[in-house]
């Protein structure tokens, strides 16, 4: 039996993601309107993106050492809070057709990401820490699933002509209410980073953490398998518009489809873990990705495209949990390994989609996607690093 306490404490961190799910397809499923209202090219569409990064590194640079000073609970607030403001910029830029004003809204919610999703990361960790039960898999599910009715409803939205402005401000009012009605169950003082000792023993400590070598390769699996699914989260409706010829409606609804796959992949997730253990299901989850890729890049069917994109979503859906998980089990220090295993993630999540667009710039956005393939190719070979019932990788899965 859970502690009723803990089950409203997990309930609110899968209410978290899923808020940030809504946000952030609301956001994608609307690029293509957005950018023909800013009347942007694919590169300079590249540079509003740049926003996202800046903000998401200036968040995620800043998540730990907030974490560890105030615990999770403030850091999850503001971050949460961020988002809530970005949406209502990002609308604002798109009613009177400012780029900077859009990029403002996009540095904000890079902001609000990356601190928030790395506390609400370390807050899961403690739960299945707690319960003995994987957690961190069913809380990506929930930020999927949000994509999903985001997705949804930005595809609606898109299909009856409704104004972006209008659009993102029912996202706010909708995503305020579900921060004050989760921010009630989450704990004060998790995270904090009384288990350092003195600050000597903790600058000490730290650096034991960067210079893990599994640590570093489980870095490398969430890497890839998050720059998968943040290319998809940023470009997808996009590539399958300027690519594969779709309307932005239709674009959309692919978009759709991979959120629905990843949703299905992270919520079935708990049971392929318990089945068949952590290294099989990186590996499964790589090569599904990595088959779904090369189908959107080579294949000039649009049907094709498509279906493969299912693919893509199912094998993108539990490589950054799961190696999540594992960088928890690793050693000694949870929430700093959890920590630095998200942040790998969150920039690879935010940073890298805005590069692929200077090289869907000059060579279309199917080709750039050429190199997301190879860094999950290279998660294949990393899938061993997830096992952490031995303590240090063998030669073959360095």
């Amino acid at each position: 039996m859970i502690d009723p306490a803990v089950r409203r404490r997990r309930q609110a961190l899968y209410l978290f993601f899923f808020l940030n799910g809504i946000a952030m397809s609301s956001w994608v499923t609307r690029t293509p309107d957005v950018r023909d209202r800013l009347g942007v090219s694919t590169a300079q569409m590249g540079l509003v993106l740049f926003g996202l990064s800046v903000g998401a590194m200036i968040g995620i640079l800043c998540s730990g050492r907030f974490v560890s000073r105030f615990g999770t609970r403030p850091v999850i607030a503001l971050g949460t809070w961020l988002i809530v403001a970005a949406v209502v910029v990002i609308g604002a830029g798109s009613a009177v057709a400012s780029a900077p004003l859009v990029t403002a809204g996009l540095f904000l919610f890079g902001a609000g990401t990356g601190a928030g999703e790395v506390a609400v990361n370390v807050d899961g960790a403690d739960v299945e820490r707690i319960t003995a039960r994987a957690v961190l898999p069913t809380l990506h599910g929930c930020f999927s699933l949000g994509t999903v009715v985001g997705g949804l409803a930005g595809m609606a939205a898109t299909a009856a002509g409704l104004p972006v402005p209008w659009h993102l401000a029912v996202v706010a009012v909708v995503a305020t209410a579900l921060l004050l009605y989760a921010l009630r169950s989450v704990p004060a003082g998790v995270g904090l980073g009384a288990e350092h000792g003195t600050p000597q023993e903790g600058q000490r400590s730290r650096p034991q953490v960067w210079k893990d070598r599994r640590l570093l390769l489980i870095g490398a699996i969430v890497l890839a398998m998050a720059l998968a699914e943040g290319a998809a989260n940023d470009w997808l409706p996009l590539l399958m518009v300027d690519g594969h010829g779709l309307n932005a409606a239709t674009g959309s609804l692919v978009y759709v489809g991979f959120a629905a796959a990843m949703t299905t992949g992270r919520f079935c997730g708990t049971f392929f873990l318990d089945r068949f253990g952590r290294v099989a299901v990186v590996r499964a989850s790589a090569v599904s990705g990595a088959v779904g890729l090369v189908l959107v890049i080579f294949s000039d069917s649009a049907v094709v495209a498509a279906a493969a994109v299912l693919f893509w979503g199912l094998g993108a859906s539990l490589g950054f949990p799961v190696a999540l998980s594992a960088a928890g089990d690793s050693g000694p220090d949870q929430t700093a390994r959890v920590s630095l295993v998200a942040i790998i993630g969150y920039v690879a999540f935010l940073v890298g989609p805005p590069a692929l667009g200077f090289l869907g710039d000059h060579y279309g956005l199917r080709s750039a996607m050429v190199a997301v393939l190879v860094f999950v190719a290279g998660a294949i070979l990393l899938a061993p690093a997830a096992d952490t019932r031995t303590r240090e990788p063998s030669a073959v899965d360095a």
